[in-house]
Order: C-alpha cells, then structure tokens, then sequence
C-alpha cells in the first residue's frame, strides 16, 4: 500500500508538529480537532512554522505556500475516511485512545493503518478496540516533531510485517530514524528517561536546587542541551505525570513513582510550556 494522505487526530502541538513534517514530505494532511477554536488555531501554529523556516532560509516561501495548501482542518472523525494512515495525538488515556481507535475502524478502509503516538500506552490494548489488530502500531514522535530527528515504531502483538514495513517507510519520508520498540510501558525512550525527571525533580522538591541551578548543572556537567525540569516543562507536566503513573502501575517500580509536587503542580494546572508556567514561567 502507498501512503498518500495522512490523518492526523489532535489538534495540539504535536499534531500540529506531525501534520507540519508530513505536508514539507510531500503528503496530503487531514486533521480533526474536537474543539472548534482550536482548528483555526492549529492551521495558525503550523503556517507559523513554516513561516519561521522560511526566515531562516531553510524553506522557500513557495515550497511552505504549497504545503500549507495540502493541509485541510476537519471537524468530524467521518472526514478522515479518505486516509492512508491515521495518527491519533491525543492524552495519554487509553479508554478516550479506544473510543477513537473503535470510531476509525468503522469509518476507515480495511487497509488503512491506524497509529498511536502514545507515550507509553500499550497498543496491544488500544488495537483490541478494532477489527484490525494487524493494522495498528504505535508511531512514538518526539517533541518537537520537526526538529527531533527519532521515531518509535511500536509492535503490539498483532502488528504486521507489512504494517511495521509501511510505517518505516513513511518514517525516512519523514526524515526520521526509526527505531522498532517492543510494546512494554513506556517502550525504549520513557522507560529511560522517566526516572531521570523523576528523581530531579524529587531533588528539586527536597531543596537540593533552585531550578535553574539544577538545570545548568546537568547541562554544563553532562553535555545534555537541556536540564530536566526545562525537559518536563517542554514535554508537558501532565504527560509526563501520566507516563510515569502508567509506569509504576504496570512495574511497582518505585524509581517510577511520581513526586507529589508533580501531582500538585498538574492539579492546579501548572503543565510547563503549553500553559505558561511549569518549573519556570514562558510567554504565550
């Protein structure tokens, strides 16, 4: 099967971020959003983008015109039936993921592929809500998609050769390295990187360092060109939350156990970027 139109499900920055690699590799963009303010609001993320690539001589402002005329905003899940392949970006639940997954199986052509950028969800489960276990894997893009150069390709136990084969193709159209994850929590990335911001941020919240310091010093003493609690606040609190409740449950692992300031800062909607406050304060 040749991949010609990608579906994307989410309207957030990593849909946004996914739709944007998609249309500069040459495919047609269909993307859903829920949230009728929040379409509009999408297409604006990714024209700015593309705009900014433009200004740093990286694209031509005809190339970004083109690309953004391949992008089309859809409010109904029924619109995405003339996918290739289907790429749901929403929370890391599994029960809204199968709600979705059970919608585009009845909507999508049988050969379609249906893919998950979950974090650490297992996509065994999330396959079960379909009739085509053999047509769903999780594709595991990293934020920010147009700039992180790896892509996980995660096999559930149903996933086909023919699926995997498909989705590492569209991957180098991507220009991303594929790596194929075994479908374990949090497969290869989270499970290595989640205690690291979990213990910092136990160190944060033990008085160890102000944020900044502690930042620095792994930046300056490691070589790492980000601290983790800048990296927390840039993948999102509440993800990373989720990723490591999802962790400690399937595990009992306590090197996954979430500090209680992350749950406090979750819960009074303290997300990082996305929100403006994290572990340190952004424009919006």
């Amino acid at each position: 099967m040749v991949v010609q139109t990608i579906g994307v499900v989410g309207c957030g920055q990593m849909g946004a971020g996914i739709a944007e690699i998609s249309l500069l590799a040459g495919y047609a963009v269909i993307i859903y959003g829920r949230n009728e303010d929040l379409r509009p609001a999408c297409r604006g993320r990714v024209q700015q983008s593309l705009q900014r690539a433009v200004s740093r001589g990286k694209l031509e402002g005809g190339e970004a015109e083109k690309a953004l005329a391949r992008l089309r905003g859809v409010a109904h899940l029924a619109e995405l039936a003339a996918a290739d392949l289907v790429i749901e970006c929403v929370a890391e639940d599994l029960a809204l993921k199968q709600s979705i997954f059970r919608s585009l199986d009845s909507l999508l052509r049988p050969e379609a592929i249906l893919a998950s950028n979950t974090s650490s969800l297992s996509i065994t489960e999330i396959a079960l809500a379909t009739r085509r276990p053999d047509r769903v894997l999780g594709m595991h893009f990293f934020n920010p998609a147009p700039v992180m150069r790896l892509l996980e390709l995660v096999r559930g136990l149903h996933t086909s050769d023919e699926t995997l084969a498909i989705a590492r193709k569209v991957g180098a159209y991507l220009g991303k390295i594929t790596v194929t994850a075994p479908d374990s929590p949090g497969f290869i990335v989270n499970r290595l990187l989640i205690p690291y911001i979990v213990e910092a941020i136990g160190a944060y919240e033990a008085g160890l360092g102000e944020a900044a310091v502690l930042d620095a010093s792994v930046r300056l003493g490691m070589g790492h060109p980000l601290g983790p609690l800048a990296l927390a606040d840039l993948i999102g609190l509440d993800v990373t939350l989720a990723i490591a409740d999802t962790l400690y449950q399937s595990s009992g692992n306590p090197y996954f156990k979430a500090p209680a300031l992350l749950r406090r800062m979750v819960a009074v909607g303290r997300l990082g970027r996305k929100t403006g406050q994290g572990f340190y304060q952004y424009q919006r």
